[in-house]
């Protein structure tokens, strides 16, 4: 079906590419559109930020794109100064120049600290918005990129710093140094100026895993390590699945040691403990937190030394954990509102504490502000924001003992948008089997009952959770009197480990009704009618909203589809394909690919003539190499020959993520909030 786009070289991809994009640019570019891409270009530049900083040594760090420097540019700032947007920030690495002399598009994902060196770093680069690493070293202090230092090939990898002058390397750089799905395999102690294919090897997980990966933490280095504690805690890891993995601690003479936790978990340790949440009932009930001593020596106090330090209710889950230095930190979403949670480690049976927040905060993060846990001290920063309430950030001061446990507000983001009458309210639909699915609505100030435009946002799908958060796009739309709805399906993590699971495998049509019981429940309330309604969503979501398409066409007015997958029969042919069939099921497998053709998009797209479907703009990205863009090019395809009228568009670059310049961003939102204004809004159909 269709088969020739999945060749991106092919005249024919080429010629429907060209002609779909001329179209949807024909029917998309108005006026409202340039001013909202202007609007939006102008909110990624904005000076007057909240800034996310981190700590190396003595400096203070943040990357920002401006008008200026649309690709951005990384800034340092005496540490013992505010963080505020006029404080004398210096720019220190120019990623449009970079990329000017190298006559290549680079974008910025971060960089990693070298522990012994605070200030040297490798430069994490994505090729063009990909999932393809460059690691580049570079010295914060000189402000320049070290000659002869480390600079990897651009492909999928990650690495650890092993010591000043090694790191261990995991690259994809060829097939045996990748498992079956494409991500790195092989681990190398990799040494400037080596290249990775001459390297020794470190550690390797099996073809049939997802991954592997390695962390390090030198209890010496860090200075907190205990008598006969000199070497570094190495653990290597492979992952099985999304979500399921072994780990593995080095002993003494090299040789490594399975730690007794169960595969699916989400796991983190530091000098002297691991935690670690269980996704099954296999120990301890599923979404329950655990701590317990990290086992350095074969033999040492594991489970029986173990203490729960969270069990979920209903609606409750635990939404972020992290080990610092002397601190266990916690966050549990109560139906969907934070609770943050801190543990001292250096007390035996320590309280565990409530932080206080402020109350109109919805939703909360943590980390620490040290870039690595080596360096500094346990000073954690905090930061808090809701659909109507623009993010603040907050420090907390653990490492004073003396101090309150309370939080200290450092900045606040200005506003984005005029939040004035609007209001953000927690609802629930029932599903097809009665399962009470929630959902916010945010309303603008005003609006008619049963007119309300709405822009219906939803996942479902690999554990991942969503949660109210500030958006001045969002608020554009909301001022000019529509509406927002974030919908909590199954298949994600909101609510624990088993809100997952239902909708895994051949549960997945569950996330499907979920999500139309949202669409119905906002027309059974009177806010709206379906004709008014967008389903919108991507990767995952742009399979939930494909489904939409198909499956409930009725009840939406219009789908926005970014970057999905929707062949499932096909979607394991592609290396990262491969990943997903835990998640979805094995289409090589009789009984998986009966119940995936079942729901595929791709194959349940009926004549236009038997049945109309909601007006659709399909969005995908030419370098996308986690989705391939064939998933939309072929179902755009197959709905223009059965009669419909898709709108496609397929970006240049920008990757899975539809990242790259700020002007390249904007027009990519730009061209789906024009698709809502002329659909729901205006009420055209295409």
């Amino acid at each position: 079906m269709h088969l020739h786009l999945e060749r991106d070289d092919d005249p024919q991809t080429l010629q429907f590419v060209a002609k779909m994009d001329a179209d949807s640019e024909r029917l998309l570019k108005t006026p409202e559109f340039e001013a909202d891409r202007i609007a939006i270009k102008e909110m990624i530049e904005r000076e007057d930020r909240l800034i996310a900083t981190t700590r190396r040594g003595n400096w203070l760090f943040d990357f920002h794109r401006s008008a200026d420097h649309p690709l951005g540019r990384w800034y340092r700032l005496p540490a013992d100064l505010a963080p505020l947007p006029d404080a004398p920030w210096e720019p220190i690495f120019d990623l449009d120049a970079f990329c000017a002399q190298e006559d290549r598009k680079w974008l910025w994902r971060g960089a990693i600290t070298c522990p012994w060196e605070p200030t040297r770093v490798l430069l994490c680069l994505s090729d063009g918005g990909s999932d393809p690493i460059r690691l580049l070293e570079f010295d914060c202090e000189t402000k320049s990129i070290v000659e002869g230092g480390f600079d990897t090939p651009a492909v999928r990898s990650h690495a650890t710093w092993l010591s000043r002058d090694e790191i261990a390397y995991f690259g994809s750089i060829d097939r045996e140094s990748s498992t079956r799905s494409g991500w790195p395999r092989v681990g190398r102690r990799l040494k400037r100026g080596q290249s990775p294919a001459d390297a020794p090897v470190l550690y390797a997980a099996e073809d049939s895993d997802i991954y592997g990966s390695c962390s390090i933490f030198d209890p010496q280095l860090a200075d907190l390590a205990a008598e006969g504690e000199a070497r570094p805690i190495r653990i290597f890891s492979a992952g099985h699945e999304i979500g399921s993995a072994s780990h593995f601690i080095e002993d003494r003479d090299g040789s490594l040691r399975q730690i007794d936790l169960p595969d699916d978990i989400e796991f983190g340790f530091n000098h002297s403990h691991l935690v670690w949440l269980a996704k099954t009932d296999e120990r301890i009930p599923a979404g329950s937190l655990a701590l317990q001593p990290l086992p350095r020596e074969p033999g040492t106090a594991g489970a029986d030394a173990r203490r729960i330090l969270f069990s979920p209710n209903e609606r409750q889950s635990v939404s972020q954990f992290l080990l610092m230095r002397e601190w266990c930190v916690f966050i549990v979403s109560d139906n969907m509102r934070s609770h943050l949670f801190v543990l001292d480690l250096t007390k035996a049976d320590a309280e565990i504490r409530e932080i206080t927040l402020p109350e109109d905060v919805q939703t909360v993060s943590a980390a620490p502000l040290y870039s690595d846990l080596h360096l500094g001290d346990d000073t954690l920063q905090v930061y808090g924001a809701g659909f109507l309430q623009p993010p603040s950030s907050y420090r907390l001061d653990l490492s004073d003992r003396g101090a309150p446990l309370e939080l200290k507000h450092i900045a606040s983001s200005p506003t984005y948008f005029d939040n004035e009458g609007m209001t953000s309210i927690l609802l629930e639909a029932v599903s097809e089997d009665g399962t009470r699915v929630p959902y916010h609505i945010v309303l603008p100030k005003t609006w008619t009952k049963g007119e309300l435009p709405v822009l219906m946002y939803g996942y479902g799908g690999f554990d991942i959770a969503l949660g109210p958060y500030y958006s001045g796009v969002i608020g554009r739309w909301l001022e000019q009197g529509n509406a927002y709805v974030m919908a909590y399906i199954r298949g994600g993590g909101e609510f624990g480990p088993n809100w997952h699971r239902t909708a895994k495998g051949h549960g997945r049509h569950k996330a499907f009704a979920d999500f139309a019981a949202v669409a119905r429940d906002l027309v059974a309330r009177g806010y709206t009618k379906p004709a008014r309604i967008a389903g919108n969503g991507g990767s995952n979501g742009g399979l939930l909203t494909g489904v939409m398409t198909t499956r409930y066409p009725r009840d939406f007015g219009a789908i926005w589809c970014e970057v999905p997958v929707l062949d499932m029969t096909r979607f394991h042919v592609f290396p990262a394909g491969k990943a997903w069939i835990d998640e979805y099921g094995d289409p090589d497998n009789p009984a998986d690919l009966e119940y995936l053709q079942s729901y595929s998009p791709l194959h349940n797209v009926k004549p236009a003539s038997e049945a109309p479907y909601p007006s659709i703009y399909i969005e995908s990205s030419s370098n996308d190499d986690r989705v391939h863009p064939s998933h939309a090019r072929r179902f755009a395809a197959q709905l223009e020959a059965l009669g419909h009228h898709p709108l496609f568009h397929e970006f240049g670059s920008g990757g899975h993520g539809g990242d790259g310049a700020s002007t390249e961003r904007a027009t990519r939102t730009a061209l789906g909030y024009s698709f809502l204004r002329e659909t729901i809004v205006k009420g055209k159909s295409f």
